[in-house]
Formats: C-alpha cells, structure tokens, sequence
C-alpha cells in the first residue's frame, strides 16, 4: 500500500495523525506525526459547536433624513454661474480681484464663471457676501406617491418614444 504522504510504496506503513489529518504512512514519514511518533487515532466525533459572539455589537440606529443633518435644504440655483459673472462685473471687479477678496485663485474663479467647477459650500457663502447674490434656494420637495396610470404605474416603455 502507497504512503498517502510521500506516495511511495512501503511496507510495514502505520496509521498516524498529521496536521490533525489520519493518515497511512511509511516509516520515514512517520517522523512527521503529530509528537514524533505513531499515535493511535481517534475515532471521530464531531466538534462540539461554540456558540457565535460576534467581535462587536451592531445597534440599530433611528433611521434619519441624511440631507437634513448635512445642512443639504438648499440647492445651487440654476444658472448660478451666470450670476457670479454678472455680478462681478456690475461691481466692476476682475476675476483676479474677485479671486482675491474671497481667498480664491483666478483660474477657479474663471471655472467658475464658465460652468466647468461647481462652488463648494464655503465658496459660494463666500461669493453670496461679497458679490451680494443669492446662489442658493430652498429644495422642492418632492412627492413620494407615485404618478400612476390605472393599470398601477408607470413602465420604462411610457417614457421611450415610438414610431407608430
């Protein structure tokens, strides 16, 4: 019979535990056992189950309105952009010294104005002072009951137009 450790064949092989594993060895691989030596082999029992602690305690937090917490009831008005060029030039301010009464480079001043950087909270209170706009307006709410047909709602196929 083959040693089931190192495959060759050998007589006189022994039942030994290795890595917790019964196994059928040669001589030479009995070294390996578990204590150096042949030690007789259990008979198997299934382990006894621990009982599950999980390493930390999950609580249930209250669900809460994460735009609210944030400070998220406002919202930049449409053409916000546009605003901020128009009111800098009715103060007759350049980019560069608009840039520098609110602590801002040019070149974000210019982003600004063209649309291509949206104004970070700080920002646009900053702009709202010096520039005397309001960049900000209050969310509209949104109603959560659905706009439905009479067959319970709508599907993807109203919104996609067709040639009929």
């Amino acid at each position: 019979m083959p040693c089931e450790l190192c495959g060759r064949e050998c007589k006189g092989g022994r039942e030994a535990i290795i890595d917790g594993a019964k196994m059928f060895v040669c001589p030479d691989c009995l070294r390996y056992a578990e204590g150096g030596t042949e030690q007789p082999a259990a008979p198997y029992s299934s382990p006894t189950p621990k009982p599950h602690q999980p390493l930390f305690r999950r609580t249930q937090k209250p669900e809460r309105d994460i735009y609210k917490d944030r400070g998220m009831e406002k919202e930049l008005v449409a053409n916000w952009n546009h605003l901020i060029e128009d009111a800098r030039k009715k103060k007759g301010l350049t980019r560069e010294e608009l840039g520098f009464r609110i602590g801002e480079r040019t070149v974000t001043i210019a982003k600004l104005e063209n649309g291509d950087l949206r104004p970070s909270d700080h920002t646009t209170a900053k702009l709202e002072k010096e520039l005397g706009i309001k960049l900000l307006e209050d969310v509209k709410a949104v109603p959560l009951t659905p706009q439905t047909k009479a067959s319970g709602g709508y599907t993807l196929g109203d919104f996609l137009k067709t040639d009929k």
